[in-house]
């Protein structure tokens, strides 16, 4: 439970540090300070949602896009979660829709490298 709890916290702190990341770096990419908790809770719980089904629908339908599914899992999470949060929440145009799902992506797996080291909490290997 204690182990489920913590992976959580840290996968909204990665998905946090990615949106943040868009936020300061692309103009026009906005996140309202009162709603960066909502939009954080709301982008990681499609993202979880959504990361299993699309990866069925590309084993199945287009293998192809398996190297970029966490792509496009991105971007299908910042497109329903601007369309959600509409009033807190602003990607600009197509080269922010782009750029910002790169940034947050790249953020995230970053933190999500570095966080769990920086807790202490280094990821276990799985074991055979």
């Amino acid at each position: 439970m204690k182990k489920s709890l913590i992976s959580m916290l840290v996968h909204l702190a990665c998905n946090a540090i990615g949106l943040l990341l868009a936020v300061l770096l692309l103009p026009g990419f906005r996140i309202d300070p009162l709603s960066f908790i909502i939009v954080v809770v709301l982008f990681s719980v499609i993202l979880v949602v959504a990361q299993p089904i699309m990866r069925k629908v590309s084993q199945k339908w287009v293998p192809q896009l398996m190297g970029g599914l966490s792509l496009v899992v991105v971007f299908l999470g910042l497109g329903l979660t601007d369309l959600i949060v509409s009033d807190g929440m602003a990607i600009g145009g197509i080269a922010n829709w782009l750029a910002g799902t790169l940034l947050v992506w790249l953020g995230a797996l970053i933190a999500s490298i570095a966080l769990p080291s920086v807790l202490g909490q280094p990821k276990s290997a799985k074991k055979a």
